[in-house]
């Protein structure tokens, strides 16, 4: 592969066969990526098990791939002035086929774990230049079309990950959730450089800011363990946790104040000059944070309190992807005609209607009450992204559309883990709280309490059997309370979201990303 940077000249829209072909390799690009990174979550126990290690232990193939990822994403604005675009996609793609072969053919924990980071660490720039690559594939006024086909593989594969791992691990051997990658990434490598490689961006050497790259790496390292680490180790009764979170602060501190006066930095913070930009990347961020951390609840309540088989629990969540896939191409193709600003209100009017009726939820719900508003989710799900997406990128020059893909891809990241270890957290407090004001009802001075015991024991029970039944539901009940909690909290976030969206200036219909050239 020889490759040659040539003149910034706004480059031709692609047509008709060439166009199909690269946005499917562009998208199935992403779709590997998001895959792996939700794809080994129900695979733990058979690796850690393989590996002789505990399946705690075993979370840290989850942790050091999202670690490593975090601080690669911000770097592709760096990374593409240094080498070009297409050079740097291509490259992330055969390097992290690379690191898929090392993770399947892993040994031991610690050679898995090392695999994972390279893999996480390499596979950063692949979703913000699939962006830019794609915007700059198709005309200004079907940038909404662009970028509807690239969010429905974001969304597709967070659902096909733990599906197809849960699948792959019953059925053959956990190794194989790496190695799929290998035709998949071929393809995709292939197809990207024979339709792009003469479409390379313009490069620049650029010197390499390293205080700002270590400052980077130190806080957010430092940040992603803390929220790792946080609920295992009783978050700030820990020193450990302490001293990471002072870390993460004191060298984020630092890295801001030192990016803002570099003159060529590592990530470019001047983005958030912008209202459209910052605004954007706040709404999505915090809007992502929500939905990922009830991802995490939802399948956890149904499976430790409702006694839901992860097969099963997979099952109730995989609707959300049908109105999902279904409207995201109506929704590109609206896009230009409509103020997306609307199209984002109304994702988060819906996310909020999804979560009150969650929040309705008690521990006797039947499989279909439940699947209702997840597949409601998928509607928004589909004006989510998409929307949100233009906003930010809206009015960025072709040469700057990298660094914003890039640095709004990594904060949404990582509210994505923050927002995680928050609902956790919350959650296990809630259902302490609510077990402990529920059994003030047991005891001889309750009537109804006094009763249930009897009812228990007339069956043939111990009265240690009856209470041990009684502490089960109350446990079952304060937990399920804790989580409704949870989504009445987040429905109302939601509806507060919906203010933070108009503070952004609305886009011109005509061309709401110019990928091609400067507005």
């Amino acid at each position: 592969m020889s490759f040659t940077s040539h003149s910034p000249q706004p480059l031709m829209p692609l047509t008709g066969g060439k166009l199909v072909l690269g946005t499917v390799a562009l998208s199935l690009a992403v779709f590997m990526n998001v895959l792996d990174s939700s794809i080994a979550n129900v695979s733990i126990p058979a690796i850690s098990g393989d590996l002789g290690v505990s399946p705690q232990q075993g979370t840290w193939v989850i942790t050091s791939f999202s670690v490593a990822n975090a601080i690669s994403v911000p770097l592709t604005g760096w990374l593409t002035q240094r080498f070009g675009q297409v050079r740097l996609f291509i490259t992330s793609i055969i390097l992290f086929l690379l690191a898929s072969t090392l993770c399947g053919l892993a040994p031991s924990m610690s050679v898995l774990i090392a695999a994972r980071v390279l893999q996480g660490a390499v596979a950063g720039p692949m979703i913000p230049l699939s962006q830019s690559l794609l915007l700059g594939s198709y005309t200004p006024a079907k940038s909404g079309m662009a970028l509807a086909f690239w969010g429905m593989t974001t969304l597709v594969a967070p659902i096909m990950g733990p599906l197809l791992g849960g699948w792959i691990s019953d059925n053959y051997t956990w190794p194989w959730i790496f190695y799929i990658n290998i035709p998949i990434g071929i393809f995709a490598a292939w197809a990207t450089w024979s339709i792009y490689h003469k479409r390379e961006s313009m490069t620049r050497k650029l010197p390499i800011d390293t205080i700002g790259l270590s400052l980077l790496v130190i806080w957010v390292g430092s940040l992603q363990l803390m929220l790792d680490k946080g609920k295992e180790l009783d978050w700030f009764n820990s020193t450990e946790v302490v001293i990471l979170g002072v870390t993460a602060v004191v060298a984020f501190i630092y890295f801001v104040i030192w990016e803002l006066g570099h003159k060529h930095p590592v990530v470019d913070l001047s983005l958030f000059k912008s209202r459209n930009f910052s605004g954007g990347v706040v709404a999505i961020s915090i809007g992502y944070g929500l939905v990922f951390g009830n991802l995490v609840i939802l399948p956890l309540w149904l499976q430790t309190q409702l006694g839901y088989t992860a097969t099963l629990a997979g099952e109730v969540m995989a609707p959300v992807g049908v109105l999902a896939i279904l409207l995201s191409p109506f929704i590109g193709k609206i896009l230009p005609k409509v103020d997306a600003r609307l199209v984002a209100s109304t994702a988060f009017a819906i996310f909020a209607l999804v979560f009150f009726m969650r929040s309705e939820f008690t521990q006797n719900v039947d499989t279909g009450t439940l699947m209702i508003p997840t597949l409601l989710q998928g509607a928004a799900m589909a004006m989510f992204f998409i929307p949100l997406t233009s906003i930010i990128l809206s009015g960025q020059p072709p040469d700057k559309i990298p660094a914003a893909a890039g640095l709004s891809n990594f904060v949404r990241i990582m509210f994505g883990g923050i927002g995680t270890s928050i609902s956790s957290t919350l959650w296990d407090n809630r259902s302490t709280l609510h077990h402990a004001q529920l059994t003030e009802f047991t005891g001889s001075h309750n009537p109804a309490f006094v009763q249930a015991m009897h009812g228990l024991m007339s069956q043939g029970m111990s009265e240690e059997a009856a209470w041990a039944v009684i502490d089960h539901n109350i446990t079952v009940q304060a937990s399920t309370q804790g989580a409704t909690d949870i989504f009445w909290i987040s429905a109302v976030l939601f509806l507060m979201l919906i203010a933070l969206v108009w503070l952004t200036k609305p886009i011109r219909s005509s061309a709401p990303i110019d990928a091609g050239g400067a507005h």
